[in-house]
């Protein structure tokens, strides 16, 4: 088998397209290619071809999600997306996924549980809220559910400590800072009914 073509990504001219006997193969770093003394014509086993793949491609794209996972928690769909975004084949990163997962580095379990106890730590907000925040990382809706169902989360008195940080000192009374009051509240996902009560609240 003999190495056919070698292209340039488009979206990312640090990885190479590599091609061998005219049928494209995997994508690597263009470093880790001279790394390995790899050329156009050059000849390689089968073996040759699923060491490079295993032992460089696959292993380069794990420790890019160590790195990643480094400078902050990450759901293993956020991983998946910025090693795909690298430029790595999708089987590639599906395996270095596992690989990472069976290390300990991606479990959507503690990160959805993490994620949270800090947003209602940091960033107070609503569970509908949480969900949907949980849910464009990729956190499957089971898991989801159980995590906010384990959340002892009293939204009435968040929302009054939100709304109040922010309207306590305008007239309650007046029906324009009321409907800023629900909006205000209808943004963090809060339910009409939780606006009406704290509202309710903040007028005594």
């Amino acid at each position: 088998m003999v190495i056919t073509s070698v292209i340039k990504q488009k979206n990312n001219p640090e990885m190479l397209r590599i091609s061998i006997d005219g049928e494209y193969a995997f994508s690597m770093p263009e470093d880790e290619y001279y790394r390995l003394n790899l050329y156009e014509e050059k000849e390689l086993t089968q073996l040759e071809i699923d060491t490079i793949r295993e032992e460089a491609v696959i292993k380069l794209a794990k420790r890019n999600g160590i790195r990643l996972l480094a400078v902050r928690d990450r759901s293993e769909q956020e991983v998946r997306d910025r090693l795909l975004q690298k430029g790595f084949d999708a089987d590639v990163t599906e395996s270095a996924i596992l690989q990472l997962k069976s290390m300990g580095y991606v479990n959507d379990s503690l990160f959805a549980r993490k994620f949270v106890s800090d947003r209602l730590k940091l960033k107070p907000m609503s569970k509908k809220a949480l969900a949907i925040e949980l849910q464009k990382k990729g956190i499957e809706q089971d898991l989801i559910s159980e995590v906010l169902d384990e959340c002892e989360l009293d939204e009435l008195s968040i929302a009054h400590r939100l709304a109040k940080k922010k309207y306590g000192k305008y007239d309650l009374n007046d029906p324009k800072i009321q409907r800023k009051v629900y909006s205000f509240l209808a943004y963090r996902g809060y339910s009409q009914n939780i606006a009406q009560k704290v509202l309710e609240k903040m007028k005594l």
